[in-house]
């Protein structure tokens, strides 16, 4: 079992269907990850086109052998657009697989996909806008330290 850091850089969205009908959208973004939960704060009056640059990490735990193909290692981003005076409209959803980068991780000791656009959709799976995001993840020793950090014994 590989334990380690899953970074995620949420960057920004773009073309969100907005939700407002006076005034521009203050969208924030859940990230979860498992039973972890993370919340971006909010863009304050940035509509269908915020930008967040926040960073967030969770804690993996990642199987050496990968034989448990009905386990799935996703990421749920929903986007929600914060409201004063009523519950908080859902603007979409996008999911991420990070399978690949856990195990690219696990093996080399840090994987990462660079800033990607993924698609947000609406419950019904239609087209809501795209989100960006950078992620990354680097495996520990069993010490707790980095082990992208070290090469042929030495730290850098």
């Amino acid at each position: 079992m590989s334990k380690g850091t899953l970074e995620v850089l949420l960057v920004d969205a773009s073309k969100l269907k907005d939700t407002d009908f006076f005034g521009k959208m203050d969208p924030y973004v859940i990230i979860q990850f498992g039973n972890q939960k993370r919340k971006s704060t909010v863009a304050r009056g940035e509509g269908k086109a915020p930008m967040w640059n926040e960073k967030f990490t969770f804690d993996v735990e990642f199987p050496d052998n990968i034989r448990d193909e009905h386990h799935q290692y996703k990421l749920n981003l929903t986007i929600m657009d914060k409201d004063r005076f009523s519950r908080d409209d859902f603007v979409g959803e996008s999911t991420i697989y990070v399978t690949d980068v856990l195990s690219l991780g696990a093996e080399n000791g840090r994987s990462e996909i660079r800033a990607t656009k993924y698609r947000v959709v609406l419950h019904n799976k239609t087209y809501s806008g795209e989100i960006r995001v950078a992620i990354s993840f680097t495996r520990k020793d069993a010490n707790g330290n980095d082990k992208a950090n070290y090469l042929g014994g030495w730290k850098q």
